[in-house]
């Protein structure tokens, strides 16, 4: 062989050898990245992601941000926890670490892997003892993740990267235990879930019935979303309340409420206890089913009869939900509760229901900003292309 092909055959094998060995190392690094807190903000910080190349460690580091790029140096090592997701024939494993002992109003940086294959480092903020601060709300999701979806918390990031957590208010995926439009869904969000806090709650395209009957959340909930166990006995994945700040959010299992009598009452005693020994200035609920629809033919009456009582008895503010795939604001000529539902993925319905509706829209993509002061609570909405569409305040002393 001529010596100068000879040359180039070896060339061309090593950099093949050196672009497989690069393709393997990042088929091995983490994905679907996702933070949530299970503990207090001010403090914790807690991880969840899938893990690649069959790996049994899950391990985080992190370090205060200096801005110097030697994070390793510095960086504490936490091991975390593996579980595993079924899926027919194979077993995804999955990570989780939680991250204590941390400075209030710092920012960190952080990475998880397996003590070998790592993924980026990123950042995040832990909550301060008090001072301004904003949170997104996002209605379903629910249908074109990746394509028409991501325009929604892509333009709400662009618009509030600030922003301290994002509430999704259930249907985040439209077919239960579908791998597949999870991978779309984190697609869509691309890195923002692992700089900003998800506080998920679930919707009724979250659930399945099993072969008795019983409803069944996806169990790729539990594995993504790493959320505080203060709910009532097993019902913790998706019932629970979050102190940030001067703010509690509490999240219902509307679609149990919905379905399930015994769970309704469950709920409905462990959110008054929970909204009567609240100290927090503001107070905020989130499900999925709205308490007042937007639609002639859907009348959601237990949540009206038995849980809306409670909200005006202890002072609720907002109640954020969705379901209806359109946009309503509404308080029933009160201060509050303000009940708001919205949409943010493409699917759509009409709205043929003005008996409550202070202001409401349909076939509109929408993102809403939620900024809070010392003694006001402002609430904008937002389409798609950055236009304000509705917006109002709230004082309290």
């Amino acid at each position: 062989m001529n010596i100068k092909y000879l040359f180039l055959a070896v060339g061309l094998c090593c950099v093949l050898l050196d672009g497989n060995a690069q393709s393997n190392q990042v088929a091995k690094q983490p994905e679907r990245i996702m933070l949530t807190w299970s503990d207090d903000p001010s403090n914790t910080q807690s991880v969840s992601w899938r893990v690649n190349g069959g790996h049994e460690k899950a391990i985080g580091q992190i370090v205060e941000e200096q801005s110097n790029p030697d994070l390793e140096k510095g960086a504490v090592a936490v091991e975390g926890t593996m579980s595993f997701l079924e899926r027919g024939q194979q077993k995804d494993p999955y990570g989780q670490v939680t991250f204590r002992h941390l400075k209030p109003g710092t920012t960190y940086a952080y990475r998880v892997g397996d003590g070998t294959n790592w993924s980026a480092w990123n950042q995040f903020r832990t909550a301060g003892a008090a001072g301004d601060f904003s949170f997104i709300y996002l209605g379903d999701a629910q249908n074109d993740l990746r394509s028409k979806w991501s325009r929604a918390i892509r333009r709400a990031y662009q618009q509030e990267s600030n922003a301290r957590f994002i509430v999704h208010a259930g249907d985040l995926i439209n077919r239960s235990n579908e791998d597949g439009e999870w991978a779309e869904w984190h697609e869509g969000a691309g890195f923002i879930h692992q700089m900003i806090p998800a506080v998920p709650t679930p919707g009724n395209h979250e659930y399945r019935r099993d072969s008795l009957g019983k409803l069944v959340l996806d169990p790729h909930w539990k594995v993504q979303f790493n959320l505080p166990q203060n709910g009532p006995e097993g019902m913790q994945d998706a019932v629970y309340y979050l102190d940030y700040q001067d703010v509690r959010i509490v999240s219902l299992n509307s679609q149990l409420i919905m379905l399930d009598s015994v769970a309704a009452g469950v709920q409905e005693k462990w959110m008054e206890k929970v909204l009567a020994s609240s100290s927090k200035k503001w107070n905020i609920i989130v499900m999925h089913h709205p308490v007042y629809s937007t639609a002639k033919n859907r009348d959601n009456t237990i949540l009206r009869e038995r849980f809306r009582p409670i909200f005006e008895k202890y002072g609720v503010d907002l109640v954020l939900q969705g379901h209806d795939h359109t946009y309503a604001r509404g308080s029933l000529g009160k201060k509050r509760p303000v009940y708001l539902l919205s949409v943010a993925g493409p699917k759509m319905y009409e709205s043929d229901s003005e008996r409550w509706m202070e202001k409401a829209t349909s076939q509109t993509q929408l993102y809403q900003v939620i900024k809070l002061t010392a003694n006001k609570l402002y609430f904008s909405s937002y389409k798609l292309d950055g236009q304000l569409f509705d917006s109002f305040e709230l004082s309290k002393k």
